[in-house]
Formats: structure tokens, C-alpha cells, sequence
């Protein structure tokens, strides 16, 4: 009889526990916390967290170090360096400001500790870095493609005003087209099954029905990845072509070698500069995508969906560091402007080493060279910075008047 009672008593409590499988949770929360919410630290957060320092320090370094030369330097301040200035703002605010939110929750997932407030400038960051990053490639892109198939068309229209007026629209949108995400996030709170508040459960994320974030996602991947990167391919296709087709004249035979290298090293630049973004962010949007159509997770899909996440991250920061380095290999401008703000003492070692100037012939001769280039080179971009340390026709013991004018012509 005991033993029928004992086994009588545990099919109840079997029982109780089929009707109620939380309830053995009510007196352990991070267990119920755990069950939830997962685990409270990512397992790969120590990994994770080694290749993101050294994606800051890279990042920051690099990127700070091109606005610098871009704001510094009067030769730099060229339409093209002003979308270039935009996407390294851009990468900026998300080293600075999003990455470190990032490791934060990796090291602890739950409770998100910024409240609504956080949550939603997290969220509108994200959207709005991503969006500003692919319309500043967009554009320098459109830009590129006018300078190559239409120069003359470039040298009335590509000015730095009109390039300061399409980032400020840039941006604009950006913003405008972050708000939808940013609306449906907001602060969850888990409760127990007695419907008690679990203590430390906060945390940002969507709290809207799942298929308008599944629209906004879709919507916005096509707008502002498929479409633009689709765009994208085709400029360069076309600007591709020309600079094959495009052969010199004998009568522009001179123009032609001062503008042809510069006009496909720049080029070059820019095409090396969307291929590692779009590779980049490839999977940025594909996890994106992934977490919108899958309605019933598994525990298969779960592993992958993980695992696309880590390296979408992994990529999604490098891209904001790469750029920098990007322009270094590629631009012998970006990398005489990066050595001259890096060794500022160049410029007085130049003066020491050089304390005679030419004669008033050579001065003349580099004069009447100089007024010659300053006309074969005005629809390019990438004809050598006049820094201190190169040698150049603006050195420091040239004209100064004729330095400020070639300057000015950027």
C-alpha cells in the first residue's frame, strides 16, 4: 500500500509538473532567467572581445587620422574625400559608441541597464550608421562614374558645396529611414508564471509583432544593400570600359599621361573600397534577413543563425576599420597626407636640409611647369598632395601664392 501511495504520489507530481513545467523555476531566477533569456554571458565573449580591441584601436587610430588630413590639409578638401570624411564619421560612431554596447552585452545579455532611452538610440545608431555608410559609397560612387564618362560635366557640377549638400541629405535620410526599426524596439520584462516580476529581465528588444520588423528588414536590405550595391556594379562596369577604351589622342598625348594614372588610381581606390564593404557587409544583412523569415526556431537553426551572427559582428566592425588602411596601400595622396601629420617634424628637417633656394631661372622654369600642370590636371583627383617632405614643385622655399592656387583649385 506505501508503495502504491509513493508511486500514486509521484505520477502527480509528474503530473503537476507536464501542467506546469516553470513552476519548479519560482524559487531560482537566474535559472528561470537562464531558461528565458539564455545564458547570461555569450561563451565567446573572450574571443570575441580580443579581435574587437583590436579592431578599435586600429579603427579609431585610422579613422580619426583621416579626418584629420581631410580637415588639416587644403589639398585634401576635394568632393571625393568629402564622402570618404562622411563614411569615416560614420565608422566612427560605431567603434566609439556601438561596439563598446556590443561587448557590453556580450558580457552580460540581461538586464539591459539603459532603459528605453538607450534602447532606442542603440537601435537608431545602428539603423543609421548603416544606412549613412551605404549612401556615402553610393554617392562617392555616382561621383566617381560623372568625373570618368562626363569630366567636363564634373568640372562645373562636382564642387565641394554640392558634395556637402548631398551628405547633409544623406544623413537626413539616414535618420528618417532608421525611425521604423527604432520604433518597434523598446524594453521587455519577464514575468513568472505567477504573473511576479523576475528581477534583472529587462531587455531591448522588439516588442512589436514580428512580421512588421520582418517587412522593415526586407524592405530596407533590398533599399539599402541589393539596390545600391546592384547600382554600384554596374558604375564601375561602365567606368571600367571606358578607362580601357579611353586612349589618348597624339594631340592630348601630354594630358593623357599626367590625368589617365591619376584618374585610374583613384578609381581603383574607390572600386577595392565598395568590394570590401560589400563583402563586409554581406552577412550584416543576411543575419538580418536570416532572423526575419524563420518563424519556428529548431535547435539546428538556432547553431546557425549563432554562428552567422558572431561573424557578421566580426565583419561588420572590420569594415569600419579597413577603410583607413584601404586608402594607405592604394592613394599616394592619403599616404603622404598620413605621413605628414604623423611626423610633423619633417617639415622643419626639410627647411634645415634645404637652406638655399633655386635660382631665378629654376624658379621660373618650375613656375611655368607648375601653371601647366595646374591646367592638364583639373578634372583628377589623385595628383600628388604637396607636402613638405616630397619632393615637389610646392617645396618650401617656392612662391608661396603659386602653392595657395593649386590648392584652391581642389
Amino acid at each position: 500500500t506505501a508503495a502504491m501511495e509513493k508511486h500514486e504520489n509521484d505520477s502527480w507530481i509528474y503530473q503537476k509538473e507536464l501542467e506546469d513545467p516553470f513552476k519548479k523555476y519560482l524559487n531560482n531566477t537566474d535559472d528561470y532567467l537562464a531558461l528565458l533569456c539564455g545564458p547570461p554571458r555569450s561563451h565567446l565573449f573572450l574571443p570575441v572581445s580580443a579581435v574587437y580591441t583590436l579592431i578599435f584601436v586600429v579603427g579609431v587610430a585610422g579613422n580619426l587620422l583621416v579626418c584629420l588630413v581631410i580637415l588639416r590639409h587644403q589639398t585634401m578638401k576635394t568632393p571625393t574625400n568629402y564622402y570618404l570624411f562622411s563614411l569615416a564619421v560614420s565608422d566612427l560612431l560605431v567603434l566609439l559608441l556601438g561596439m563598446p554596447l556590443e561587448v557590453y552585452e556580450m558580457w552580460r545579455n540581461y538586464p539591459f541597464l539603459f532603459g528605453p532611452v538607450g534602447c532606442y538610440f542603440k537601435t537608431a545608431l545602428f539603423e543609421t550608421v548603416c544606412f549613412a555608410s551605404v549612401l556615402s559609397i553610393t554617392a562617392v560612387s555616382v561621383e566617381r562614374y560623372v568625373a570618368i564618362l562626363h569630366p567636363f560635366r564634373a568640372k562645373l557640377e562636382s564642387t565641394r558645396r554640392r558634395a556637402l549638400r548631398i551628405l547633409s541629405l544623406v544623413w537626413g535620410f539616414s535618420v528618417l529611414f532608421s525611425l521604423p526599426n527604432t520604433s518597434i524596439h523598446g524594453i521587455e520584462l519577464r514575468y513568472f508564471p505567477n504573473r511576479s516580476f523576475v528581477p534583472g529581465s529587462a531587455t531591448c528588444t522588439i516588442i512589436k509583432p514580428m512580421w512588421i520588423y520582418s517587412f522593415i528588414i526586407q524592405v530596407t536590405s533590398f533599399l539599402f544593400y541589393i539596390l545600391p550595391m546592384t547600382v554600384i556594379g554596374v558604375l564601375y562596369y561602365l567606368m571600367g570600359l571606358k578607362l580601357k577604351k579611353d586612349q589618348p589622342l597624339e594631340a592630348d598625348e601630354v594630358t593623357a599621361n599626367i590625368q589617365r594614372p591619376s584618374r585610374k588610381s583613384v578609381t581603383k581606390m574607390l572600386f577595392v573600397l565598395v568590394l570590401v564593404f560589400a563583402i563586409c557587409w554581406a552577412p550584416f544583412h543576411i543575419d538580418r534577413l536570416f532572423f526575419s523569415f524563420v518563424e519556428e526556431w529548431t535547435e539546428s537553426l538556432a547553431a546557425v543563425f549563432n554562428l552567422i551572427h558572431v561573424v557578421s559582428g566580426v565583419l561588420f566592425y572590420l569594415s569600419s576599420a579597413v577603410n583607413p588602411i584601404i586608402y594607405n596601400l592604394l592613394s599616394r595622396r592619403f599616404r603622404a597626407a598620413f605621413r605628414n601629420v604623423i611626423t610633423p617634424s619633417c617639415k622643419q628637417r626639410h627647411s634645415q636640409n634645404h637652406p638655399q633656394g633655386p635660382s631665378v631661372q629654376q624658379n621660373i622654369r618650375k613656375m611655368f611647369f607648375l601653371m601647366s600642370e595646374c591646367h592638364l590636371v583639373e578634372l583628377t583627383e589623385d595628383v600628388g598632395p604637396q607636402f613638405p617632405c616630397q619632393l615637389s614643385i610646392c617645396s618650401s622655399h617656392f612662391p608661396t601664392a603659386l602653392c595657395a592656387g593649386q590648392a584652391l583649385r581642389k
